[in-house]
Protein backbone atom coordinates (compact mmCIF):
# COMPACT_ATOMS: atom_id res chain seq x y z
CA UNK A 1 0.00 0.00 0.00
CA UNK A 2 1.50 3.58 -1.01
CA UNK A 3 -0.04 6.19 1.11
CA UNK A 4 0.32 9.47 -1.51
CA UNK A 5 -1.74 12.69 -1.52
CA UNK A 6 -4.86 13.31 -3.71
CA UNK A 7 -3.39 15.00 -6.52
CA UNK A 8 -0.62 12.52 -6.43
CA UNK A 9 -2.90 9.84 -6.33
CA UNK A 10 -5.25 11.14 -8.95
CA UNK A 11 -2.50 11.53 -11.28
CA UNK A 12 -1.62 7.73 -10.92
CA UNK A 13 -4.93 6.72 -11.34
CA UNK A 14 -5.77 8.83 -14.69
CA UNK A 15 -3.12 7.47 -16.18
CA UNK A 16 -3.71 6.07 -19.76
CA UNK A 17 -7.51 7.35 -18.66
CA UNK A 18 -9.90 8.36 -21.61
CA UNK A 19 -12.33 9.66 -19.88
CA UNK A 20 -13.16 10.90 -16.43
CA UNK A 21 -16.60 12.34 -14.75
CA UNK A 22 -15.82 14.12 -12.65
CA UNK A 23 -12.11 14.83 -11.62
CA UNK A 24 -13.10 17.33 -9.06
CA UNK A 25 -15.46 15.16 -7.71
CA UNK A 26 -12.27 12.11 -7.67
CA UNK A 27 -10.01 14.31 -5.83
CA UNK A 28 -12.65 15.90 -3.43
CA UNK A 29 -12.97 12.40 -2.11
CA UNK A 30 -9.54 11.40 -2.64
CA UNK A 31 -8.92 14.45 -0.17
CA UNK A 32 -11.06 12.89 2.77
CA UNK A 33 -8.53 10.53 3.55
CA UNK A 34 -10.41 7.39 3.75
CA UNK A 35 -10.53 4.35 1.12
CA UNK A 36 -12.76 4.59 -2.23
CA UNK A 37 -15.03 1.38 -2.53
CA UNK A 38 -14.19 0.90 -6.35
CA UNK A 39 -15.97 -1.57 -8.29
CA UNK A 40 -15.51 -2.90 -12.22
CA UNK A 41 -18.19 -5.06 -13.47
CA UNK A 42 -17.67 -8.13 -15.69
CA UNK A 43 -19.85 -10.41 -18.11
CA UNK A 44 -18.57 -13.54 -18.39
CA UNK A 45 -19.23 -14.22 -21.71
CA UNK A 46 -15.51 -16.18 -22.37
CA UNK A 47 -13.29 -18.18 -20.46
CA UNK A 48 -10.11 -17.25 -21.53
CA UNK A 49 -8.50 -13.34 -20.98
CA UNK A 50 -5.88 -11.58 -23.44
CA UNK A 51 -4.13 -8.65 -22.53
CA UNK A 52 -6.48 -6.16 -23.57
CA UNK A 53 -8.98 -7.82 -21.09
CA UNK A 54 -6.15 -7.01 -18.58
CA UNK A 55 -5.66 -3.04 -18.93
CA UNK A 56 -9.14 -2.74 -16.52
CA UNK A 57 -7.87 -4.96 -14.24
CA UNK A 58 -4.90 -3.00 -13.68
CA UNK A 59 -5.91 0.05 -13.17
CA UNK A 60 -8.19 -1.73 -10.59
CA UNK A 61 -4.84 -3.04 -9.38
CA UNK A 62 -3.55 0.55 -9.27
CA UNK A 63 -6.62 1.39 -6.85
CA UNK A 64 -5.69 -1.61 -4.97
CA UNK A 65 -1.85 -0.63 -3.93
CA UNK A 66 -3.23 2.79 -2.74
CA UNK A 67 -5.23 1.73 -0.71
CA UNK A 68 -8.72 1.48 -2.04
CA UNK A 69 -11.57 -0.95 -1.70
CA UNK A 70 -11.97 -3.09 -4.96
CA UNK A 71 -15.58 -4.70 -5.57
CA UNK A 72 -14.77 -7.04 -8.73
CA UNK A 73 -18.56 -7.22 -9.89
CA UNK A 74 -19.66 -10.29 -11.52
CA UNK A 75 -22.39 -9.55 -14.23
CA UNK A 76 -24.13 -13.52 -13.92
CA UNK A 77 -27.46 -12.07 -14.69
CA UNK A 78 -26.91 -9.36 -16.74
CA UNK A 79 -24.46 -11.56 -18.88
CA UNK A 80 -27.23 -13.83 -19.40
CA UNK A 81 -29.11 -10.84 -20.69
CA UNK A 82 -26.68 -10.47 -23.09
CA UNK A 83 -24.75 -6.66 -23.25
CA UNK A 84 -26.11 -5.27 -26.79
CA UNK A 85 -23.12 -2.76 -26.72
CA UNK A 86 -21.10 -2.69 -30.30
CA UNK A 87 -23.59 -5.17 -31.56
CA UNK A 88 -25.42 -5.04 -34.68
CA UNK A 89 -27.74 -7.47 -33.65
CA UNK A 90 -29.00 -9.21 -31.05
CA UNK A 91 -26.32 -11.14 -28.92
CA UNK A 92 -26.91 -15.00 -28.49
CA UNK A 93 -28.52 -15.22 -24.87
CA UNK A 94 -26.17 -17.34 -22.57
CA UNK A 95 -27.50 -20.15 -20.29
CA UNK A 96 -26.80 -19.96 -16.36
CA UNK A 97 -24.46 -22.74 -16.32
CA UNK A 98 -22.07 -21.61 -19.19
CA UNK A 99 -22.02 -18.26 -17.55
CA UNK A 100 -21.21 -19.68 -14.00
CA UNK A 101 -18.51 -22.22 -16.03
CA UNK A 102 -16.84 -18.48 -17.31
CA UNK A 103 -17.08 -17.06 -14.68
CA UNK A 104 -14.98 -19.28 -12.68
CA UNK A 105 -12.24 -19.52 -15.19
CA UNK A 106 -12.46 -15.47 -15.49
CA UNK A 107 -12.08 -14.96 -11.87
CA UNK A 108 -8.89 -17.43 -11.73
CA UNK A 109 -7.33 -15.43 -14.38
CA UNK A 110 -7.94 -11.82 -12.75
CA UNK A 111 -6.26 -12.64 -9.69
CA UNK A 112 -3.34 -13.02 -11.76
CA UNK A 113 -3.40 -9.19 -11.67
CA UNK A 114 -5.87 -8.30 -8.39
CA UNK A 115 -5.03 -9.03 -5.15
CA UNK A 116 -7.27 -11.74 -4.13
CA UNK A 117 -6.93 -10.94 -0.17
CA UNK A 118 -8.14 -7.36 -1.00
CA UNK A 119 -10.89 -8.26 -3.63
CA UNK A 120 -13.93 -8.43 -2.85
CA UNK A 121 -15.91 -10.69 -5.08
CA UNK A 122 -19.77 -9.85 -5.43
CA UNK A 123 -22.02 -11.46 -8.21
CA UNK A 124 -25.11 -9.14 -9.63
CA UNK A 125 -27.66 -11.96 -9.12
CA UNK A 126 -27.58 -10.79 -5.45
CA UNK A 127 -30.17 -7.84 -5.75
CA UNK A 128 -30.88 -8.36 -9.20
CA UNK A 129 -32.46 -11.94 -9.08
CA UNK A 130 -34.84 -10.96 -5.97
CA UNK A 131 -36.18 -7.84 -8.40
CA UNK A 132 -40.19 -8.06 -8.56
CA UNK A 133 -42.19 -6.60 -11.54
CA UNK A 134 -43.10 -4.08 -9.48
CA UNK A 135 -39.18 -2.72 -8.77
CA UNK A 136 -38.53 -3.80 -12.16
CA UNK A 137 -41.25 -1.27 -13.69
CA UNK A 138 -40.12 1.04 -10.52
CA UNK A 139 -36.75 1.23 -12.32
CA UNK A 140 -38.03 1.24 -15.84
CA UNK A 141 -39.65 4.47 -15.05
CA UNK A 142 -36.18 6.18 -13.89
CA UNK A 143 -35.09 6.65 -17.70
CA UNK A 144 -37.17 7.47 -21.29
CA UNK A 145 -36.79 5.59 -24.51
CA UNK A 146 -35.55 8.69 -26.47
CA UNK A 147 -32.58 9.08 -24.27
CA UNK A 148 -31.82 5.31 -24.75
CA UNK A 149 -32.21 5.48 -27.83
CA UNK A 150 -29.26 7.87 -27.72
CA UNK A 151 -27.11 4.98 -27.63
CA UNK A 152 -24.77 4.59 -30.53
CA UNK A 153 -25.73 0.78 -31.75
CA UNK A 154 -29.22 1.73 -30.79
CA UNK A 155 -29.96 4.34 -32.90
CA UNK A 156 -28.15 2.70 -35.74
CA UNK A 157 -30.44 -0.17 -35.84
CA UNK A 158 -33.68 1.91 -35.20
CA UNK A 159 -32.75 3.99 -38.24
CA UNK A 160 -31.92 0.83 -40.34
CA UNK A 161 -35.10 -0.79 -38.99
CA UNK A 162 -33.23 -3.77 -37.77
CA UNK A 163 -34.57 -5.37 -34.33
CA UNK A 164 -34.15 -3.98 -30.86
CA UNK A 165 -35.48 -6.88 -28.58
CA UNK A 166 -36.81 -5.11 -25.55
CA UNK A 167 -34.71 -7.36 -23.37
CA UNK A 168 -32.08 -5.18 -24.63
CA UNK A 169 -33.49 -2.20 -23.56
CA UNK A 170 -33.39 -3.56 -19.77
CA UNK A 171 -29.63 -3.96 -19.80
CA UNK A 172 -28.70 -0.02 -19.33
CA UNK A 173 -30.88 0.17 -16.46
CA UNK A 174 -29.82 -3.40 -15.00
CA UNK A 175 -26.02 -3.00 -15.11
CA UNK A 176 -27.15 0.60 -13.92
CA UNK A 177 -29.09 -0.86 -10.73
CA UNK A 178 -25.49 -2.77 -9.98
CA UNK A 179 -24.49 1.14 -8.57
CA UNK A 180 -27.40 1.63 -6.86
CA UNK A 181 -27.03 -1.60 -5.20
CA UNK A 182 -23.51 -1.65 -4.28
CA UNK A 183 -23.09 2.41 -3.92
CA UNK A 184 -19.52 2.37 -5.19
CA UNK A 185 -17.61 5.58 -5.48
CA UNK A 186 -15.81 5.31 -8.25
CA UNK A 187 -16.79 2.96 -11.44
CA UNK A 188 -14.44 1.78 -14.09
CA UNK A 189 -15.17 0.53 -17.60
CA UNK A 190 -14.17 0.31 -21.20
CA UNK A 191 -14.81 3.53 -23.20
CA UNK A 192 -17.38 1.10 -25.41
CA UNK A 193 -19.27 0.92 -21.86
CA UNK A 194 -19.20 4.87 -21.43
CA UNK A 195 -22.94 4.72 -21.98
CA UNK A 196 -23.31 2.09 -19.54
CA UNK A 197 -22.09 3.49 -16.75
CA UNK A 198 -23.29 7.04 -16.99
CA UNK A 199 -26.65 5.28 -16.73
CA UNK A 200 -25.49 4.23 -13.43
CA UNK A 201 -24.51 7.09 -12.33
CA UNK A 202 -27.64 8.82 -13.01
CA UNK A 203 -29.32 6.32 -11.46
CA UNK A 204 -27.73 6.92 -8.50
CA UNK A 205 -29.04 10.46 -8.21
CA UNK A 206 -32.56 9.14 -8.84
CA UNK A 207 -32.58 6.67 -5.86
CA UNK A 208 -30.78 9.94 -4.12
CA UNK A 209 -27.57 8.64 -3.57
CA UNK A 210 -24.36 10.25 -4.02
CA UNK A 211 -23.62 9.39 -7.67
CA UNK A 212 -20.37 7.71 -8.87
CA UNK A 213 -17.39 8.62 -10.29
CA UNK A 214 -17.15 6.92 -13.96
CA UNK A 215 -13.15 6.43 -15.67
CA UNK A 216 -12.99 4.45 -18.64
CA UNK A 217 -10.02 3.03 -19.98
CA UNK A 218 -9.02 2.54 -23.44
CA UNK A 219 -9.26 -1.00 -25.53
CA UNK A 220 -6.01 -1.77 -25.89
CA UNK A 221 -4.65 -2.14 -29.66
CA UNK A 222 -3.30 -4.92 -31.19
CA UNK A 223 0.11 -6.32 -32.08
CA UNK A 224 -0.15 -5.01 -35.53
CA UNK A 225 -0.86 -1.18 -34.03
CA UNK A 226 1.62 1.57 -35.05
CA UNK A 227 1.83 5.09 -33.87
CA UNK A 228 1.63 8.08 -36.34
CA UNK A 229 4.26 11.12 -37.08
CA UNK A 230 1.02 12.60 -35.67
CA UNK A 231 1.03 10.94 -32.52
CA UNK A 232 -1.94 9.03 -33.00
CA UNK A 233 -2.55 4.96 -32.20
CA UNK A 234 -3.89 3.02 -35.54
CA UNK A 235 -4.67 -0.51 -36.09
CA UNK A 236 -7.42 -2.74 -34.48
CA UNK A 237 -8.06 -3.54 -30.73
CA UNK A 238 -6.63 -6.73 -29.69
CA UNK A 239 -9.08 -9.31 -30.70
CA UNK A 240 -8.68 -13.49 -31.60
CA UNK A 241 -10.40 -12.86 -34.72
CA UNK A 242 -8.31 -10.28 -35.66
CA UNK A 243 -4.68 -12.66 -34.25
CA UNK A 244 -3.74 -9.67 -33.18
CA UNK A 245 -4.03 -10.34 -29.38
CA UNK A 246 -1.45 -11.96 -26.65
CA UNK A 247 -3.15 -14.55 -24.28
CA UNK A 248 -2.73 -14.80 -20.72
CA UNK A 249 -2.32 -18.57 -20.75
CA UNK A 250 -0.30 -18.84 -23.38
CA UNK A 251 3.20 -20.25 -22.80
CA UNK A 252 5.61 -17.57 -21.50
CA UNK A 253 7.57 -18.37 -24.99
CA UNK A 254 5.14 -17.81 -26.86
CA UNK A 255 3.96 -14.47 -24.62
CA UNK A 256 7.33 -13.62 -25.10
CA UNK A 257 7.67 -13.83 -28.96
CA UNK A 258 4.49 -11.85 -29.78
CA UNK A 259 5.49 -9.11 -27.69
CA UNK A 260 8.58 -8.86 -29.18
CA UNK A 261 7.22 -8.04 -32.73
CA UNK A 262 5.52 -4.69 -31.55
CA UNK A 263 5.65 -2.07 -33.24
CA UNK A 264 8.59 0.34 -31.84
CA UNK A 265 6.05 3.43 -31.58
CA UNK A 266 3.64 1.17 -29.50
CA UNK A 267 5.52 0.12 -26.70
CA UNK A 268 5.37 2.57 -24.43
CA UNK A 269 2.03 2.49 -25.21
CA UNK A 270 1.77 -0.96 -23.56
CA UNK A 271 3.81 0.05 -20.53
CA UNK A 272 1.39 2.64 -19.85
CA UNK A 273 -1.67 0.78 -20.08
CA UNK A 274 -0.23 -2.35 -18.57
CA UNK A 275 2.62 -1.97 -16.53
CA UNK A 276 2.93 -2.08 -12.64
CA UNK A 277 5.28 0.92 -12.70
CA UNK A 278 4.83 4.26 -11.24
CA UNK A 279 5.06 7.19 -14.03
CA UNK A 280 8.65 8.41 -12.42
CA UNK A 281 9.38 4.74 -13.22
CA UNK A 282 8.47 4.53 -16.38
CA UNK A 283 9.57 8.08 -17.08
CA UNK A 284 13.58 6.55 -16.02
CA UNK A 285 12.62 3.38 -18.15
CA UNK A 286 11.96 5.09 -21.07
CA UNK A 287 14.99 7.74 -21.11
CA UNK A 288 17.38 4.71 -20.61
CA UNK A 289 15.77 1.74 -22.44
CA UNK A 290 16.28 1.62 -26.78
CA UNK A 291 13.36 -0.12 -28.29
CA UNK A 292 14.62 -3.83 -28.39
CA UNK A 293 15.26 -3.41 -24.81
CA UNK A 294 11.83 -1.70 -23.77
CA UNK A 295 10.39 -4.39 -25.31
CA UNK A 296 12.33 -7.26 -23.18
CA UNK A 297 11.87 -5.41 -20.14
CA UNK A 298 7.57 -5.65 -20.66
CA UNK A 299 7.64 -8.92 -21.63
CA UNK A 300 9.71 -9.84 -18.66
CA UNK A 301 7.08 -7.70 -16.56
CA UNK A 302 3.93 -8.92 -18.10
CA UNK A 303 5.12 -12.75 -18.41
CA UNK A 304 6.56 -12.75 -14.77
CA UNK A 305 2.70 -11.49 -13.55
CA UNK A 306 0.87 -14.35 -15.57
CA UNK A 307 3.34 -17.26 -15.13
CA UNK A 308 6.56 -16.84 -12.74
CA UNK A 309 9.62 -14.20 -13.11
CA UNK A 310 11.64 -17.22 -13.73
CA UNK A 311 9.57 -18.69 -17.10
CA UNK A 312 9.62 -15.33 -18.07
CA UNK A 313 13.91 -15.07 -17.90
CA UNK A 314 13.79 -18.22 -19.39
CA UNK A 315 11.30 -17.73 -22.11
CA UNK A 316 13.58 -14.32 -23.26
CA UNK A 317 16.79 -16.14 -23.24
CA UNK A 318 15.47 -18.83 -25.78
CA UNK A 319 13.80 -16.07 -27.91
CA UNK A 320 17.05 -14.16 -27.93
CA UNK A 321 18.82 -17.90 -28.92
CA UNK A 322 16.60 -18.65 -31.27
CA UNK A 323 15.70 -14.96 -33.00
CA UNK A 324 18.56 -13.05 -32.04
CA UNK A 325 21.92 -14.34 -31.26
CA UNK A 326 22.28 -17.82 -33.51
CA UNK A 327 24.11 -17.05 -37.24
CA UNK A 328 24.46 -13.26 -36.26
CA UNK A 329 28.67 -12.64 -36.71
CA UNK A 330 31.11 -11.47 -34.69
CA UNK A 331 31.93 -8.40 -37.65
CA UNK A 332 28.17 -6.80 -37.96
CA UNK A 333 29.13 -3.20 -39.49
CA UNK A 334 28.00 -0.33 -37.27
CA UNK A 335 26.26 2.27 -39.08
CA UNK A 336 24.65 6.18 -37.44
CA UNK A 337 21.77 7.07 -39.77
CA UNK A 338 20.73 10.78 -39.89
CA UNK A 339 17.06 11.08 -39.16
CA UNK A 340 15.15 14.58 -39.08
CA UNK A 341 11.96 13.53 -38.67
CA UNK A 342 10.24 11.24 -35.67
CA UNK A 343 11.14 7.67 -37.45
CA UNK A 344 13.53 6.68 -40.20
CA UNK A 345 11.77 5.01 -43.19
CA UNK A 346 12.67 0.81 -42.90
CA UNK A 347 13.04 0.93 -47.08
CA UNK A 348 15.36 4.10 -46.34
CA UNK A 349 17.49 2.59 -43.54
CA UNK A 350 18.35 -0.55 -45.88
CA UNK A 351 19.95 1.57 -48.50
CA UNK A 352 21.73 3.42 -46.10
CA UNK A 353 23.04 0.61 -44.58
CA UNK A 354 24.08 -0.88 -48.12
CA UNK A 355 21.46 -3.67 -47.84
CA UNK A 356 19.80 -2.91 -50.42
CA UNK A 357 20.41 -1.15 -53.61
CA UNK A 358 17.37 1.05 -53.78
CA UNK A 359 14.01 1.61 -51.88
CA UNK A 360 12.21 -0.12 -54.48
CA UNK A 361 14.28 -3.35 -54.14
CA UNK A 362 13.94 -3.05 -50.48
CA UNK A 363 10.77 -2.61 -50.15
CA UNK A 364 10.40 -5.79 -52.21
CA UNK A 365 12.80 -7.61 -49.89
CA UNK A 366 10.39 -6.44 -47.18
CA UNK A 367 7.04 -7.68 -48.79
CA UNK A 368 8.82 -11.01 -49.78
CA UNK A 369 9.89 -11.76 -46.06
CA UNK A 370 13.42 -11.64 -46.28
CA UNK A 371 14.19 -8.69 -43.63
CA UNK A 372 14.65 -8.51 -40.06
CA UNK A 373 14.41 -6.07 -37.33
CA UNK A 374 16.13 -7.25 -33.97
CA UNK A 375 15.38 -10.90 -34.97
CA UNK A 376 11.44 -10.53 -36.24
CA UNK A 377 10.65 -10.57 -39.50
CA UNK A 378 8.89 -7.46 -41.16
CA UNK A 379 6.88 -7.42 -43.78
CA UNK A 380 5.30 -4.34 -43.77
CA UNK A 381 6.91 -2.18 -46.55
CA UNK A 382 6.02 1.13 -44.06
CA UNK A 383 7.73 -0.14 -41.20
CA UNK A 384 9.25 2.38 -39.09
CA UNK A 385 12.19 2.89 -36.90
CA UNK A 386 12.09 5.21 -34.30
CA UNK A 387 14.81 7.56 -32.87
CA UNK A 388 16.88 6.56 -30.51
CA UNK A 389 17.19 2.88 -30.95
CA UNK A 390 20.10 0.67 -32.26
CA UNK A 391 18.69 -1.83 -34.60
CA UNK A 392 20.56 -5.21 -35.98
CA UNK A 393 19.10 -5.27 -40.03
CA UNK A 394 19.15 -8.76 -41.42
CA UNK A 395 18.25 -9.46 -45.11
CA UNK A 396 18.28 -12.70 -47.14
CA UNK A 397 17.93 -15.93 -45.99
CA UNK A 398 20.82 -18.41 -47.44
CA UNK A 399 23.27 -15.34 -47.85
CA UNK A 400 22.25 -13.21 -45.12
CA UNK A 401 23.80 -9.93 -44.74
CA UNK A 402 23.83 -8.00 -41.41
CA UNK A 403 24.13 -4.50 -40.33
CA UNK A 404 23.25 -2.42 -36.69
CA UNK A 405 21.73 1.04 -37.24
CA UNK A 406 22.20 3.89 -34.96
CA UNK A 407 19.34 6.50 -35.20
CA UNK A 408 20.12 8.85 -32.92
CA UNK A 409 17.23 10.86 -30.77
Amino acid sequence: MRVLDAETQAQELLRGVVEVHQREELLQRLARGRPLKVKAGFDPTRPDLHLGHTVLLQKLRQFQVLGHHVVFLVGDTTAMVGDPTGQNDARPRLTREQVLEAAATYQEQAFKVLDRQLTEVRFNSEWLAPLSLEKVIELAAKRTVARTLERRDFRERFEQQRDIHLHELLYPLLQGYDSVALECDVELGGTDQLFNLMVGRDLMQRYGLTPQIVLTVPLLEGLDAKMTEQGHIIGKKMSKSADNYVGITEPPQEMIRKLMQLDDTVVWRYFELLSSRSQPELQQLRSSLGPLEAKAELGLELVGRFHSPQAAAQALEAFRATYFDAGVPEDVPERTLPCSDATLWLARALVSAELAPSTSEARRQIQAGGVEVDGVRVRDEQHQLARGGRYLLRVGSKKRRFCYVVIPA
